[in-house]
């Protein structure tokens, strides 16, 4: 059970972060950071196997395989992108956070372009003169 150890670091580090708060609060951060970065360690396998799926059944569909890399990178973005907004939440960052949301949701609308503007031309094929 993945989750078991993904709650048992989050208590741990909780616990540690409360107890650094009182004496060295600058630290808490760095114990936040480290134990974002272990728990995605502990999934990457999952999200590894979960991408290679996505890639088997496009393979063996008539699914174009630039689309479907198109949009595992977008995931990544997103994950990524959420990560670090958490990062600077938890530091009281509020405002770099926002910037982070920001500039990721547009990097991933200018990636989705290709993926629109085919979707659209799909559907003007489709619909009568």
């Amino acid at each position: 059970m993945e989750i078991i150890k993904i709650i048992g670091i989050a208590i741990i580090a909780l616990i540690i972060i409360i107890i650094l708060k009182q004496y060295k609060p600058e630290f808490a951060i760095y114990i936040s950071l480290l134990t974002g970065v272990l728990i995605l360690l502990l999934v990457m396998d999952k999200l590894t196997g979960i991408v290679d799926l996505i890639q088997n059944i496009a393979n063996k569909s008539s699914i174009n395989t630039t689309f479907i890399i198109l949009l595992i990178k977008i995931t990544g973005i997103a994950f990524l992108s959420e990560f670090a907004v958490s990062i600077c939440k938890d530091s009281g960052e509020a405002a770099i956070a926002s910037k982070i949301e920001l500039g990721s949701k547009i990097i991933i609308i200018s990636m989705s372009m290709p993926i629109l503007s085919s979707l659209i031309e799909i559907i003007l094929e489709i619909l009568p003169n």
